[in-house]
């Protein structure tokens, strides 16, 4: 049986905020260590699953270089699978950036079905989770399934969020709703795929044709491929998933990894999370330095007197003396200075909040929005970003107007932005 995985990784994320404005949404950091995309990467190799191919659109550069020729995912192949990266081109017959998800696939399908896999596995690159999908490839085969969905139970007040399926007693897929203002069930379609070679082809074609789709997988493919009576099967998953959307839902995954019990089981060496990583020196934690219930990656010196709590701090993260960090995001080479207070925070690579500057507020409040700073930006001694209130990327001392940034303001450089 040959299986061929293709992962959609040209999301924007516009709801991550200045998180993917110099970077796509599955490049964005996580726990620490990892990119998003390293998690569907994972799984499929922990699935034996080695041959992949990357649909990537929007700022795909550090993505690009963070996969390289795939060697942390045992992905560097040149005859037998391997990993490979394509992007949007144009031709003389319509070719162009991808319209939804499914045109994505289609544009690259003369790639996708070289070879003649039997299967296909259309996975998202933005979302947290491990997945064994070998038991649904079986399941996809036992069932002689046209397209097999993995499915996931949701709360019901966060169902009208995803598309949702009704299935009869034996799995079968009766039918499916995306983002329904009055969900009928609570059973969520997670984005991960199982099609025939033959149908996957033939439905994307209809639908490249078809006047009014937004050539959309669950807007216009699912909804049609089950009015037509085609063997739709879902597939239960019942582990942690997370479709980090938003900002909120990023912070709160991240708050799960640092629960007593936590449910995404990062430390289980049965089903390693492999990444691209740089070499650090270790963490160092000098006596009178204060660190509880919080993740720190290698590279973080946290000095005396400082305390960091509930957090996550990715590589190289200093927190000098006196500083506070609370409920908070910190990404790579950050630097918060002495006597700063850090809390319900999101802070992206290379920040430098000055000395007795306040970021964010509201330990234990989930009603409190999270503050934002962006990426190489300058967060003065003294001043104040306010919860809610954000600071985008390279932004310095000169473009802030005044020594507070209120909730629901945004500060934006003055000058032309740099790439690094």
């Amino acid at each position: 049986m040959k299986i061929r995985a293709v992962i959609m990784a040209g999301g924007e994320g516009a709801r991550l905020g200045v998180l993917t404005a110099k970077r796509t949404k599955p490049a964005v950091p996580f726990a620490g260590k990892y990119r998003m995309i390293d998690f569907t990467l994972s799984n499929c190799v922990n699935s034996n699953i080695f041959d992949i191919i990357v649909l990537a659109q929007y700022r795909p550069q550090s993505l690009i270089e963070h996969i390289g020729v795939g060697a942390p995912w045992d992905l560097n192949r040149d005859f037998t699978g391997g990993v490979r990266i394509l992007t949007p081109y144009k031709t003389r017959f319509g070719s162009d950036w991808y319209e939804g998800t499914a045109d994505s696939v289609q544009q690259n399908f003369t790639f996708i079905k070289r070879g003649s896999p039997d299967l296909v596995l259309i996975l998202s690159a933005d979302h947290i989770y491990t997945m064994d999908y070998e038991p649904m490839i079986t399941f996809h085969l036992d069932q002689q399934a046209d397209l097999t969905m993995a499915t996931i139970r949701v709360p019901k007040e966060e169902a009208s969020r995803f598309g949702i399926l009704k299935v009869d007693k034996n799995y079968r897929v009766k039918a499916f709703v995306e983002k329904p203002k009055d969900p009928p069930s609570t059973l969520a379609n997670m984005g991960v795929y199982i099609f025939r070679l033959d149908l996957l082809d033939r439905i994307l074609w209809e639908d490249h044709f078809l006047e009014g789709s937004s050539h959309d997988f669950g807007k216009d493919v699912l909804p049609r491929l089950i009015k037509s009576q085609a063997r739709v099967f879902a597939f239960p998953y019942s582990g942690y998933w997370m479709d980090v959307g938003t900002i909120e839902s990023y912070w709160q995954a991240h708050m799960d990894l640092l629960s007593p019990n936590p449910p995404l089981k990062l430390y289980d060496r049965r089903w390693v999370i492999h990444t691209r990583t740089e070499e650090q020196p270790p963490v160092r934690l000098p006596v009178g330095a204060n660190l509880y219930a919080s993740m720190v990656s290698d590279g973080c010196y946290i000095q005396e007197d400082a305390s960091v709590e509930s957090s996550v701090l990715s590589p190289g993260v200093l927190v000098r003396p006196g500083a506070v960090v609370r409920e908070s995001i910190i990404l790579t080479d950050c630097e918060i200075g002495s006597g700063a207070v850090v809390e319900r925070a999101v802070l992206d690579k290379r920040v430098r909040v000055g000395e007795n500057a306040r970021i964010g507020g509201g330990v234990g409040n989930p009603d409190i929005q999270l503050a934002m700073v962006g990426k190489n930006s300058i967060v003065p001694p003294g001043y104040t970003i306010e919860p809610g209130g954000t600071v985008n990327t390279d932004v310095i001392a000169s473009d802030y107007p005044a020594s507070i940034v209120k909730a629901g303001e945004t500060i934006d450089t003055n000058r032309q932005p740099y790439e690094i």
